[in-house]
């Protein structure tokens, strides 16, 4: 016969086995709790710039992620350089800039006091609004427009950039013209002087009415950009709460520079929730009856353990995103059906 003493050790490490077996299937659902959470988190905090995000870094692939957000980075690659058919010139780069000035009247009011002054200006000041038009009639056109010219094409990191995001690329730099491409009839008016082009004959003492020609780029560098695909395109985020739906930033910068207000999506998640899933069939053989165990037992578990996860998982998911739900919603019934089974089977 088992004495007292034995009796009280049997009891006490079925009730240690009971907590055991409770807490680590406790610690199966608190795991898949915590990661469909993080999952979740991501998805609505997402879903607010307009669709679910991926980082690429600098790897492309336009098939998987077509109508995803995507945060890419690499060097700015110009195909078709802009051009400026006019005045010749030419430059790799994504945006080429032409701005036009002209040394003109300008009215400059001081508390009471009017005074008048010659100056470079990048649009036609109306000089019949001055309050003393006479002697300082200004010219009523330019003869030579600013404009600006785009790359035929231009991509980072295998994507092509539409023209909304092509504009949004940042930086600025002066571009020193190149007076042997001026086609001979502007050569005739204007010369270099620095990184203009002017029709001074004196450049340091211009005179009413004189134009100078300069231009502008976005350099060709290295940038982050956050937007959506669309084939082989990146273009802003149609569905975005903000109404931009893109971001474009100088640099390799990680995706919580760039939407800081998105949570990072949970690492390992497969294996996280596998991991739950072992958790559980554990714990709920240790719940089991102490005997020897057999693979009527295991099996049992397993249900026991995919009918929790699964079911705890799917509740999470649902109004959200059918598809994963639903895969739990799968685990939980095969859950459902192998403890059955095995219930059934075992009370025979």
């Amino acid at each position: 016969m088992m004495g007292r003493g034995q009796g009280r050790e049997t009891d006490m490490r079925q009730w240690m086995r009971r907590v055991l077996g409770a807490l680590l299937l406790l610690g199966g659902a608190g795991l898949v709790a915590m990661t469909e959470q993080g999952l979740l988190d991501h998805h609505h905090a997402s879903e607010k710039h307009g669709g679910q995000i991926l980082d690429l870094g600098t790897a492309a692939d336009s098939q998987a992620s077509h109508g995803y957000l995507v945060r890419v980075a690499g060097p700015v690659k110009v195909v078709e350089a802009p051009y400026d058919p006019e005045f010749g010139q030419r430059a790799s780069v994504p945006v080429l800039i032409r701005h036009v000035e002209m040394f003109q009247w300008r009215e400059v009011r001081v508390g009471g006091d009017i005074h008048y002054e010659l100056d470079w200006v990048d649009r036609p000041v109306d000089s019949s609004r001055f309050a003393q038009p006479s002697g300082h009639a200004n010219p009523e056109h330019f003869p030579v427009l600013g404009k600006q010219f785009d790359a035929g094409l231009v991509r980072v990191g295998g994507y092509a950039l539409s023209p909304t995001l092509q504009h949004a690329l940042p930086g600025s730099e002066e571009l020193d013209p190149d007076m042997k491409s001026v086609p001979p009839n502007l050569a005739a008016s204007f010369t270099l002087n620095d990184r203009y082009l002017t029709t001074s004959a004196k450049p340091a003492q211009p005179r009413l009415g004189d134009l100078r020609v300069s231009w502008e780029t976005v350099p060709a560098q290295e940038v982050t950009v956050f937007a959506q695909v669309d084939g082989d395109h990146l273009v802003p985020a149609s569905h975005a709460a903000d109404g931009k739906g893109y971001d474009v930033q100088v640099g390799d910068r990680s995706l919580v520079d760039v939407v800081p207000d998105v949570p990072e999506s949970p690492s390992f998640v497969w294996l996280r929730r596998t991991a739950a899933l072992l958790l559980g069939l554990i714990g709920a053989l240790l719940l089991l009856p102490e005997r020897a165990r057999t693979h009527h037992d295991l099996l049992l578990a397993m249900g026991a353990s995919a009918l929790l996860i699964g079911a705890l998982a799917c509740v999470m998911w649902l109004g959200t995103d059918m598809t994963v739900g639903g895969a739990w919603f799968g685990v939980a019934l095969v859950g459902l059906a192998l403890a059955t089974w095995r219930i059934r089977a075992t009370a025979k």
